[in-house]
């Protein structure tokens, strides 16, 4: 790796052999981590042409606009990338719709964040189990 892409300033993201890259998107409010998804250079311009999140759909095999089947958009604030430039930390206010009867919305389970469950690491370790965890 060299010390340019590791200490430099130009943005120069690095996808992997099928033109993807991972992005961990986070709550800009609370820090919470709302969900990991990819994106393609698409993704990535649109995102930043836009202000909003966009990602690539590996089961659509489509560009995905963020909120725009469930109304809750992301609104980036900030967009970090990590050491090697091949994975990206955006931070996102979702926008909800006024017509929403939930005040989640990040998950398509309806929850803020697509991580609600926890591995319960006190149960036996040959069968682990998930346990929720919204709190």
């Amino acid at each position: 790796m060299s010390k340019d892409m590791e200490e430099g300033l130009a943005f120069t993201p690095r996808f992997d052999a099928n033109g993807l890259m991972p992005c961990i998107t986070v709550c800009h409010e609370t820090g919470r981590v709302l969900m990991m998804a990819y994106v393609n250079a698409q993704a990535l311009a649109k995102t930043l042409e836009t202000g909003e999140a966009h990602y690539w759909s590996r089961s659509r095999n489509a560009l995905w606009h963020k909120g725009a089947t469930s109304g809750f958009v992301q609104k980036v604030h900030e967009m970090r990338t990590d050491c090697d430039q091949d994975c990206l930390l955006i931070s996102v206010t979702v926008v909800k719709p006024e017509d929403s009867e939930t005040p989640e919305g990040t998950c398509h389970t309806g929850r803020e964040s697509c991580f609600y469950r926890a591995v319960d690491l006190k149960g036996p370790k040959d069968k682990p189990r998930l346990v929720f965890a919204d709190d």
